[in-house]
């Protein structure tokens, strides 16, 4: 279940702020539903709600709390009047549209890879570098889902440890891919427990009882986007440009919720108790940490939570100063549409728009 306190939160940051006009781009699939669910959830004032996506779906009615919106043509709507836009359009709808919603005056705060590494574009994780957001030329980047969980449970330790080099393996759901990818696997499932055969058309093999280390596409070296998308996004994000990262993304049969195994390399000594008290007072971080009780992170605890969840914190003995911990979190909520109304409430609180 999603923390009911955020709306309690989000009601003290937007009480000197005007209700805004807001815009959610991408609005019907599956990340663009979920911003309409949190928008509402925490208490977002809205004056008036549009809602952007392919022609193919104008006219389809969409509800965020009170509000209602008829969806438009992305490609023919007019952005005039809107405050804020959040864009889950993908890449390429976003470099072609977000520019000339910035131009109406409105603040874009996109989901895609489209800008996430342009040096004049913030990109933010609430939890982590909210300064940055206030830094803003009309875009907003919102990280990979992989990298928001991760620099969720490193900020803490860079801040108080240092941060030498960190090594990551993601055990990512389907959702991070799209609905198709949610319906195959479904149905692949199902073929596979009643013996039939099984075709695959989202991803090249099957992923009904299977995993893939293939995360988008490979690069010349061999390393897929997500795997870049992890190490250049978190350097960006903690600003440290010399942090050594290393990453292995690998597609898993899990519907929602994206896991990693990290290690760490710190500067400094840390004992795993002296972690796990500092990730318990990290926030937005949530430690979830007695194996012998069988407490320990998994997508299907952490689907539907806000919250990044950590926990199996222990000694990695193969270098100095390591520590391993494995986190887990909702990808389409704190991965992608949580996280963009966040950065939404950072620009209230901050005083973007006028206040009433």
């Amino acid at each position: 279940m999603p923390d009911m306190v955020a709306g309690q939160q989000s009601a003290a940051v937007f009480a000197a702020t005007r209700p805004l006009h807001v815009g959610v781009v991408g609005a019907t699939g599956n990340v663009g539903t979920i911003m309409l669910r949190v928008l509402a959830e925490r208490g977002v004032p809205i004056a008036s709600l549009r809602a952007f996506a392919s022609s193919r779906s104008a006219g389809r009615e969409l509800i965020c709390g009170a509000h209602a919106a008829q969806v438009e043509d992305l490609a023919t709507a007019d952005p005039t009047g809107l405050d804020v836009a959040l864009f889950s359009a993908g890449a390429t709808r976003a470099r072609e549209h977000a520019p000339r919603f910035a131009e109406a005056g409105c603040v874009v705060i996109d989901n895609s890879s489209a800008f996430r590494m342009d040096d004049g574009v913030p990109l933010v994780v609430p939890e982590v570098n909210p300064e940055d957001a206030r830094a803003h030329d009309g875009i907003i980047a919102n990280p990979n889902c992989s990298t928001i969980q991760l620099v969720a449970a490193l900020k803490p330790l860079h801040d108080a440890y240092g941060l030498e080099r960190v090594v990551i393996t993601t055990f990512q759901s389907v959702s991070g891919t799209g609905l198709a990818a949610m319906d195959e696997l479904h149905t692949q499932t199902t073929d596979m427990l009643e013996a039939r055969d099984i075709a695959a058309a989202v991803y090249p093999h099957q992923i009904a009882g299977n995993v893939l280390p293939h995360c988008d596409t490979f690069d010349a070296e061999g390393h897929t986007k997500e795997e870049r998308k992890l190490m250049d996004e978190s350097r960006k994000i903690l600003h440290a440009p010399g942090l050594r990262v290393a990453a292995t993304c690998v597609r898993v049969p899990v519907f929602v919720s994206h896991a990693e195994a990290v290690n760490v390399e710190l500067s400094r000594p840390a004992s795993p108790e002296e972690v796990r008290e500092l990730l318990a007072a990290a926030p937005g971080v949530v430690v979830e940490d007695s194996p012998a009780d069988g407490l320990y992170p998994m997508p299907v605890t952490s689907a539907g939570r806000d919250e990044v969840c950590v926990g199996r914190i222990r000694r990695d003995p193969s270098v100095e100063n390591g520590v391993s911990m494995f986190v887990v979190a909702d990808n389409l909520r704190k991965g992608a549409a949580t996280n963009a109304v966040q950065i939404l409430e950072v620009l209230a609180e901050a005083g973007t728009w006028p206040s009433t």
